[in-house]
């Protein structure tokens, strides 16, 4: 075998368990601190809820995506970004109500990956 091959492999080697890493790369470790259950292919928290709040905004949209980067940063934060998608966490409640200084919502789930 040559040199070449031999590099080639070896790279190839070291691509594929970075890989393989990278996804738990930032993983804390705290998840385990809490009841874990699968849930349709997810692995969630059976009863820790996250909450994210967002407003006063101009609309309903944007005071739902001020909450959900709400959630989703201070669950990254605690947890690592695996647990911090809300379209994979369970029990999503989104609340929205407006007043007059803008729109306010609140959410909650319990983070799953």
């Amino acid at each position: 075998m040559g040199l070449r091959v031999v590099l080639g492999l070896v790279a190839a080697a070291t691509v594929a368990a970075i890989c393989a890493t990278s996804s738990w790369a930032d993983q804390t470790g705290l998840a385990s601190i809490h009841t874990l259950r699968h849930e349709g292919g997810r692995l969630c928290m059976a009863d820790h809820f996250h909450y994210g709040s967002g407003g006063p905004s101009a609309s309903q949209g944007a005071a739902q995506r001020e909450a959900l980067r709400s959630w989703a940063d201070f669950t990254a934060l605690e947890y690592g970004s695996d647990w911090a998608h809300f379209g994979r966490a369970g029990s999503q409640r989104v609340k929205c109500k407006r007043s007059s200084s803008g729109w306010y919502c609140d959410i909650e789930a319990r983070p799953c990956r």
